[in-house]
């Protein structure tokens, strides 16, 4: 079972394809749902709520009112470095997923304007090998911050991701470092970052820049931890609080700001963008 089946099992969720216009049920509600009219609802289920994932494209999309470009950094694409094989070699995985999801890796760093702004923002894809942190993810971030350093405008991060990605070893483990440096960077520079955590946001990224945003937000029922629900509970021999390692429980512990739902992001995000910048 590879990393992207493991956490859809551990949230719950089904593999949907949304994009082929076909009827589907609402994971917690069970309504029946025309994937083409959810596409339109931002992908909430207009009974219950519940926010099925978006592709790295779509968060940008859902931000931006003019995107300037999608990727500013699409020649960085991962390398084999270690020679890794599991059950295929790593470099036959890469093709897979650059085939299946039109992305170099699993993280675009877009530029555009919500609303009258100019911002940045990195948003990882869960398609892309559970949006696992690799080189490339930790490079574009870092150029994305630097970009932002370099115009003076704030950044957005998106994340999406079960960790780091260990087809990538102990490279992959160095991007932590790698990330948090270049959010230091964006706080000694009075660059505004928010991190804007998705389900789910586990391991390394969450470990890092995920949770060194000046703002942090989660969008509703989100998963979002280190380690696993399992692994956690036989490490300490305790039960876990229901609904641990949601969106709305690490609220309650304040360990993010605020939860906000799909529909309301842009404005909260221009609202604070505002608010900080005047």
């Amino acid at each position: 079972m590879g990393l992207k089946d493991f956490l859809d099992k551990l949230t719950g969720r089904k593999k949907l394809n949304i994009e082929k216009g076909e009827w589907i049920n609402c994971p917690k509600c069970k309504n029946l749902l025309y994937s083409q009219d959810l596409i339109k609802n931002l992908k909430i289920c207009p009974h219950c709520g519940y926010t099925f994932r978006m592709s790295a494209k779509e968060r940008v999309d859902l931000l931006l009112d003019e995107v300037k470009t999608y990727d500013l950094f699409p020649d960085i694409k991962p390398k084999d470095i270690l020679g890794f094989k599991d059950t295929k070699k790593y470099k036959d995985r890469l093709k897979e997923y650059q085939k299946k999801t039109g992305l170099n890796d699993a993280i675009i760093i877009a530029n555009g304007n919500i609303y009258d702004r100019e911002i940045v923002v990195a948003a990882m894809d869960f398609r892309f090998m559970g949006g696992s942190m690799g080189s490339v993810v930790g490079a574009k971030f870092v150029r994305g911050a630097e970009f932002a350093i370099e115009k003076k405008i704030p950044f957005i991060a998106i994340t999406a991701s079960g960790g780091a990605r260990m087809q990538e070893g102990i490279i992959s483990l160095m991007q932590m470092a790698k990330t948090s440096m270049a959010v230091n960077r964006l706080n000694k520079e009075g660059i505004l970052y928010i991190s804007i955590l998705t389900d789910p946001t586990m391991g390394g990224v969450s470990a890092s820049f995920a949770f060194l945003g000046d703002i942090i937000i989660a969008e509703p029922e989100s998963l979002i931890g280190f380690a696993g629900p399992r692994v956690i509970q036989e490490t300490i021999k305790q039960q876990l609080p229901e609904g641990f390692q949601t969106a709305e429980f690490l609220l309650e512990k304040g360990q993010i700001d605020m939860v906000v739902p799909r529909q309301n992001l842009k404005k909260t995000v221009y609202t604070l963008i505002k608010q900080t910048q005047g």
